[in-house]
This record gives C-alpha cells, sequence and structure tokens, in this order.
C-alpha cells in the first residue's frame, strides 16, 4: 500500500499494476464489508481531514495522542456536536484496525464523547396538518410517506413502484438500516396520490402501454374502440 500525500488525497487511484493507493484500499475495505454510501462518504471525510491536519503524513506513523489531539480539536474549537466527534473516531478506528491491521494499545484507551440526553420533539397533529399545507406535488406526497408510514429520507428516495402494494396496503423497505428489509403500512390516504406518481415516473409509463390509464381499482385498461362510421 502507498501513500503519497496530496497525490493520493486528490488522484486516489493508481495505474495498472501498481500499489493499491491508500484512499482506494479503504474504499475497497467499507465496501467489502457492506457499509453504506454515506458512511463510506463520511468515513472517508474524516479520514482526509486527519492526514491533512498533520501535514499529510502516513497514518502509520501517527500514535493515539495525535487522535486524541484531533479529536479534542474537533470538540474546542470546531464545536461539533457528540455523535459527529464519535463518527470520526469510528473512521479512525476502522483505517487503523481493518485498513492498516493496527491494533495498537491505544485505540482501548480512547474515551468516545458522551452524547447528552436529548427529550425529542415531536409535532403536534395540528402543526404536521399545518406543515402539511405548506408543500405541494411531490415534495408534499414524499412527506406524507415520511410521517404515515414511518420511512427514513433516503428510504423514500430509494423507493421503487415494485416497492408498493396498493392491494395489501404495505411497502417493502430494502437494504434499510443495517442492510434490513422490512415491510411498513401504506395509508389508504396516499394510495391515490402514489398511483399518479406512479403513472408519471419512468417506471410507471413502462408498466402501463400507451394508450392506457391505471385506474384506482383495477389494472390498466385500454380506452373503447370508435365505433366504425355507417
Amino acid at each position: 500500500m502507498t501513500y503519497h500525500g496530496e497525490e493520493t488525497l486528490s488522484k486516489g487511484r493508481g495505474g495498472a499494476g501498481s500499489p493499491p493507493r491508500l484512499f482506494d484500499e479503504i474504499r475497497a475495505r467499507l465496501r467489502l464489508k457492506h457499509y453504506s454510501l454515506r458512511t463510506e462518504q463520511a468515513y472517508l471525510y474524516w479520514i482526509r481531514r486527519f492526514i491533512l491536519a498533520n501535514g499529510k503524513r502516513h497514518p502509520r506513523t501517527l500514535n493515539g495522542a495525535v487522535v486524541e489531539a484531533f479529536l479534542s480539536r474537533l470538540a474546542t474549537q470546531d464545536k461539533v456536536a457528540a455523535s459527529t466527534q464519535n463518527q470520526a473516531l469510528s473512521a479512525l478506528l476502522f483505517l487503523y484496525r481493518e485498513v492498516l491491521a493496527m491494533d495498537l494499545p491505544w485505540m482501548e484507551n480512547i474515551v468516545r464523547a458522551k452524547r447528552p440526553q436529548r427529550v425529542p420533539v415531536v409535532l403536534s397533529r395540528g402543526e404536521v396538518a399545518r406543515l402539511m399545507q405548506r408543500l405541494s406535488g411531490r415534495e408534499w406526497l414524499m412527506a406524507s410517506l415520511l410521517y404515515g408510514s414511518g420511512l427514513r429520507l433516503m428510504e423514500c428516495l430509494r423507493l421503487r413502484v415494485k416497492d408498493v402494494d396498493f392491494e395489501r396496503h404495505e411497502i417493502t423497505v430494502r437494504d434499510g438500516k443495517g442492510g434490513k428489509d422490512r415491510r411498513t403500512m401504506l395509508p389508504s390516504a396516499l394510495s391515490e396520490p402514489l398511483r399518479r406518481q406512479r403513472g408519471s415516473s419512468p417506471a410507471g409509463r413502462r408498466r402501463t402501454p400507451p394508450g392506457t390509464s391505471a385506474p384506482a381499482d383495477g389494472p390498466a385498461r385500454r380506452p373503447p374502440r370508435p365505433s366504425p362510421r355507417r
């Protein structure tokens, strides 16, 4: 595994037959362990920032004191939340343990930031109704699915035509958090708006033959042929 400072950070991939560069190795290891794309992006960001903060030195040459100093600066200077600080720590531990294969004693002594206990903010039904009134079209439909079906944002954005079962009034979430599939309810009030959205999507148009319509109570039907003139 090679490391060439800024060249590695900016160019990434080496030529054919060359040893894998550090960030290519990190990316490959993350994908081998089936980490989500967002986690991959976050880990690469923190590792890149850690290397740049230490003069582009190779992580093998840095010890636990340097890692602790980096995490402390995040809290004291950048004022990041405890969850963000813990994410940066997880990225660095992944780098040392999974990519560099270094399980050093100082890794066990680093203390994760304590997350404060907060009372969750929950909107009342009236507040939700007023919020929905401010939305329209596709944005209204997405917000209604988040609220009525309990979908996470990325689950809603990745929703496919085949994942919606109008007959059973349920939605299949595929590859959700933790790489797990699950089923959730489809509110009856959203069935018809979802049908209209399905008809306007490229996948929905492919499923519905040209010149047909998909009514709410059955499969697509062709319009009646005009009677021949006499």
